[in-house]
């Protein structure tokens, strides 16, 4: 499937309507074209909370927002795109919408004033029988006690910030009297109950239930508007794992945009799991590509030494599949628990019967699950694996299981199990077990395996085969706004497996002269600092901040020394303190020459991952900045302003070298479309002494990318008899200029860059 103009590439833009509006990125189509984008690719733009930084807590998806510019400054970028030649596509976000500030939703305020009765009582997944009288619960106070001083303003509750609406006729009386005969209720939120499906655990977004065609229609009238006027040529899925039916909705959303739409789906898939074929979509966002390509620059040899010094420290990484499995059961159970409850209610009104062990049974299954959820038609048999594995890991279980697998029968525990599986896996995994594996961090990303150490050149090879042949124009990337660290500082944690031996030893030096509060906690953080530290030493406050409010945000994720629920403030003051003493005392001079020491080999994977994620099989995309070396860390760091008059005068200049290898791999997508968009991927073997580090393919008969790999190795030993056998013809090096045929050295490939994207070019 192919837009009308076909996307050959995009650039990530996060629009926020007090930084960066859509007349700003109308202003940068000239610097995009130039580069050689052929679609810009916008965060989502319909209205949101007042302030949004990211837009995916929508609060009225019938309209573009006004922050952002209206539909206005829209048909605006979208014309002048068109006149370049270029496109649009738009991250839409169908599972759920804002709901935090009750008064700038109309859908939400209207079904909390008037209950069942309101017309959009329909649209949102409420759980009406929570309360035993029929109310919304709503977990938003920090303690029950505090309906006590709810006030009455006008036909609105309030408390503080909170505004709630008061039904008709229910006015007069104390603020908790008028909150009693309401359509809701407001309860503590460390009840650990809510009355509506949410995403994942955050009560501030509410689920819509789009499988229901009235609430499809009109929560896509905005977005039916853009493609019946052309305004846009694709749509960015947010989260579809979280509906109902993600089958019929991508359906249906075909249906609406037309066949040559592009459509890609933000699905995390597990390292085996495979993309159901049967999906009317172009592919995924490309976390799967992440892992590949930034997998092929960790050299397994550090594995044996970075493990011991992870068990050192407190983390097994034996013991993962262990770990993770008590996280899926601590998260279906207790962050959870509403999800699971309601889940069983179903099971034991579609069975007939309930169980004591049923929600026991049920946090078990899920720890068998591999996948955000298992219903896709390709995965019908992973849940009868998974319901063996438990029984034959759990005996005691079999009961309550059959009484499950009756309930799944009927639709709605069905679905309910494979929403709560999601939810689950993600705040198990990727917010939890990511920010407690020590070994090596960079390996810790949304849609990564940590236990698996690396890619090797097969794997890599084979799979982006497997895509050329079934999703040719899948995305790929390297960075979005949801990664745990930007892709130059991945690929300079990932150096670390290469010099296993130098980093145990620097740490073990750096915990004595400033010992960390917790060994897991330092090894987790000194990786981090290590990946943003400037290789002048030149720590400024701006640094400073951004890791002192990572160090919180990770450590509370991890949920070992503090949490968000109970923060542990004496813990948290000894790590700001070691912080600033790692800033200000003897290890920042350490720190300097280590990453001044390795930052070339840092920056020679930086430009392979980037390289090979512009040309593997796949629609690249440029998350905004990383045509540049950037340092970005977890949200909200990633989507800091960018400086694109830097960016310009750069582009300019034509002599950083990152910046040199996008601008060639686009331009040379533009020139070669076909060869990029169904062009096979076939691997080149090097040969010689260091043929292992050398990684080559062809895309089609006319381009050939190669990088290299591992060069802390090669700076000692260098490239010895290694060359690489070209094809027949003459070949030119888009980044150099340079013309090599028949077999080349690897040295001469190489002399300038450690990366090569070769053009035939004798007709």
């Amino acid at each position: 499937m192919t837009a009308a103009r076909p996307v050959l590439s995009t650039y990530r833009l996060q629009l926020r309507g007090d930084g960066f509006t859509l007349a700003d990125a109308l202003d940068l189509l000239d610097y995009l074209d130039d580069l050689g984008v052929s679609h810009v690719y916008l965060s989502p733009l319909l209205t949101a909370v007042r302030g949004s930084t990211h837009g995916y807590d929508v609060t009225d998806p019938t309209a573009v927002s006004a922050e952002l510019g209206g539909p206005e400054a829209l048909t605006a970028l979208s014309r002048a795109a068109r006149a370049r030649g270029m496109g649009l596509l738009v991250d839409i976000v169908p599972n759920h919408v804002g709901v935090e500030q009750p008064e700038l939703n109309p859908w939400w305020w209207d079904v909390l004033r008037y209950g069942r009765d309101s017309r959009f009582a329909e649209f949102f997944d409420i759980d009406w029988d929570l309360d035993a009288d029929g109310r919304i619960v709503l977990p938003v106070l920090g303690a029950d006690e505090d309906v006590a001083a709810l006030t009455v303003d006008g036909d609105a509750l309030t408390l503080g910030d909170l505004r709630f609406p008061v039904a008709p006729g229910t006015a007069g009386g104390s603020g908790a009297e008028v909150h009693d005969r309401q359509h809701y209720r407001l309860v503590g939120w460390r009840n650990n109950v809510c009355g509506y499906r949410r995403f994942f655990s955050i009560t501030s977004l509410a689920g819509l239930r789009q499988e229901d065609p009235k609430v499809f229609d009109a929560s896509h009238i905005e977005v039916k508007r853009w493609f019946d006027e052309g305004l846009v040529d694709g749509v960015r899925i947010d989260h579809p794992d979280g509906l109902a039916d993600p089958v019929a909705y991508l359906r249906r959303l075909r249906e609406l945009t037309g066949p040559h739409a592009y459509i890609v789906i933000e699905k995390i898939l597990a390292v085996d799991e495979a993309l159901e074929p049967t999906l009317p979509v172009d592919g995924t966002t490309g976390y799967d590509v992440l892992r590949e390509v930034g997998g092929l620059f960790i050299d397994p040899a550090g594995a044996e030494s970075l493990s011991a010094l992870s068990a050192a420290a407190g983390f097994d990484a034996a013991d993962v599949a262990r770990l993770e499995a008590d996280l899926k059961t601590a998260a279906a159970t207790e962050t959870l628990a509403s999800e699971l409850s309601r889940l069983r209610r179903a099971v034991v009104a579609a069975a007939g019967h309930d169980h004591p062990q049923l929600p026991a049974a049920i946090a078990a299954l899920l720890t068998h699950i591999d996948v955000y959820r298992c219903d896709y038609p390709g995965l019908a048999a992973m849940l009868s694996t998974a319901i063996a594995e438990t029984v034959a890991a759990r005996p005691d279980l079999a009961a309550p299981l059959q009484v499950l697998v009756a309930g799944l029968n009927a639709e709605e525990p069905a679905t309910r199990l494979q929403q709560l599986c999601g939810a689950v896996t993600a705040k198990a995994v990727e917010d939890c077990l990511f920010y407690r594996d020590t070994r090596l961090i960079s390996l810790n990303e949304v849609g990564g395996s940590p236990q698996r150490f690396g890619v090797s050149a097969a794997e890599f090879h084979h799979s982006a085969a497997q895509r050329a042949r079934r999703w040719p124009t899948a995305m790929s990337t390297l960075t979005t706004h949801d990664t745990k660290r930007g892709e130059d500082v991945r690929a300079r944690i990932g150096v670390l497996s290469q010099v296993p031996g130098l980093w145990t030893e620097m740490v073990a030096g750096w915990e004595q002269m400033t010992p960390s509060p917790a060994p897991d906690a330092g090894l987790f953080l000194w990786q981090n600092i290590f990946g943003v530290w400037p290789v002048d030493g030149a720590v400024d406050d701006s640094l400073r901040d951004r890791l002192h409010a990572y160090a919180e945000k990770a450590l509370r994720e991890a949920q070992v020394h503090t949490s968000w629920h109970e923060p542990d403030a004496d813990f948290e003051t000894a790590v700001h303190e070691w912080l600033d003493a790692v800033f200000d005392g003897p290890v920042a001079a350490e720190l300097t020459a280590l990453v001044a020491r390795l930052a070339p080999h840092a920056r020679d994977d930086a430009l392979g991952q980037k390289l090979l994620a512009l040309t593997v099989p796949g629609v690249p995309d440029v998350y905004q900045g990383t045509e540049l070396w950037e340092d970005s860390l977890v949200d909200p760091d990633n989507r800091r302003p960018v400086d694109y008059a830097a960016r310009r005068a750069a582009l300019a200049a034509g002599e950083h070298p990152k910046l040199r290898v996008v601008r060639a791999a686009l331009q040379l997508r533009r020139a070669r479309p076909e060869t990029f968009l169904s062009g096979a991927h076939t691997p080149v073997s090097a040969t010689g002494a260091a043929a292992e580090h050398l990684v080559a393919f062809r895309r089609g008969a006319e381009v050939l990318v190669a990088v290299s790999r591992w060069t802390v190795a090669l700076s000692e030993s260098g490239w010895r008899d290694t060359a690489l056998p070209l094809p027949d013809g003459t070949w030119t090096d888009r980044l150099t200029g340079r013309t090599h045929s028949g077999p080349v050295a690897a040295a001469d490939l190489f002399a300038q860059l450690p990366v090569a994207l070769l053009e035939r070019t004798d007709g």
